[in-house]
C-alpha cells in the first residue's frame, strides 16, 4: 500500500539571496591521504583534542568523524531560518545541554579568513534529560568526559579555507588550492 504523496507537507524550498552559482558543490581531488585515530582525553575540548595533534602532524584541513561518547558539557546551535532574509539560515545563540552523549558526529578542520584553526562539527546529541537533538557544535566548549574516539582523514595537496561565498552571502567553508589560495 503507498501513501498518498499529498497528505505530506511540501519540502521547503530554499533560494539562496545571491547570484546563482551553478557549481553548488566545490570538491577536490588528492592523490594521497592520512587515515588514523585519535583519541580525546576527559577534560579537553572538542577543538583542542583535533587542532593540536593536527597540527602536530602538519594537518591543517582534514575530515573526521566522531564515533560518539559522553561530554561532561556541551553547547550546540541550530540553524533555523534567518528571519532578516539576508541569508537562507542565521544560527541561534548556542544552547548549553550540560552533560551530553554525542551518538555520532562530523568535523571539519580548516582555517578561518585570518588562517586561524577552525573546527566545525555537526553531531546527533542526547541530552541529560534524554532529549535527542542535533546541530552545530562550538567545539571549544564541547569538553569530553571520557576518552572519545575520532577517525581522521587528511586533505592534502589542497586547504580547508573560510571564505565569503556570494550566492549564500554567508562564510562558508571552501577547498583552496594550497599553492596559489585560489577556490577550486
Amino acid at each position: 500500500m503507498h501513501a498518498n504523496p499529498s497528505t505530506y507537507p511540501r519540502a521547503r524550498t530554499l533560494v539562496h539571496p545571491g547570484p546563482f552559482n551553478p557549481v553548488r558543490i566545490q570538491s577536490r581531488h588528492s592523490a594521497s591521504a592520512q587515515h588514523f585515530r585519535l583519541q580525546i582525553q576527559p577534560g579537553a575540548s572538542l577543538f583542542d583534542a583535533l587542532v593540536q595533534p593536527l597540527a602536530e602532524r602538519g594537518i591543517h584541513s582534514a575530515s573526521t568523524t566522531i564515533l560518539g561518547g559522553l561530554f561532561e558539557r556541551l553547547q550546540f546551535c541550530m540553524a533555523p531560518p534567518d528571519p532578516l532574509g539576508q541569508a537562507i539560515i542565521r544560527y541561534t545563540s548556542p544552547v548549553d545541554t550540560g552533560r551530553t552523549y554525542m551518538v555520532f558526529g562530523n568535523a571539519t578542520i580548516g582555517k578561518n579568513q585570518d588562517g586561524h584553526p577552525i573546527v566545525h562539527c555537526h553531531a546527533a546529541i542526547r541530552t541529560e534529560s534524554g532529549e535527542v537533538k542535533g546541530g552545530h557544535i562550538i567545539t571549544q566548549a564541547a569538553i569530553a568526559a571520557e576518552p572519545l574516539s575520532v577517525l581522521v582523514t587528511s586533505l592534502d595537496g589542497f586547504e580547508l579555507r573560510v571564505a565569503y561565498d556570494p550566492e549564500t552571502n554567508i562564510p562558508l567553508i571552501q577547498p583552496l588550492d594550497s599553492t596559489s589560495g585560489e577556490t577550486s
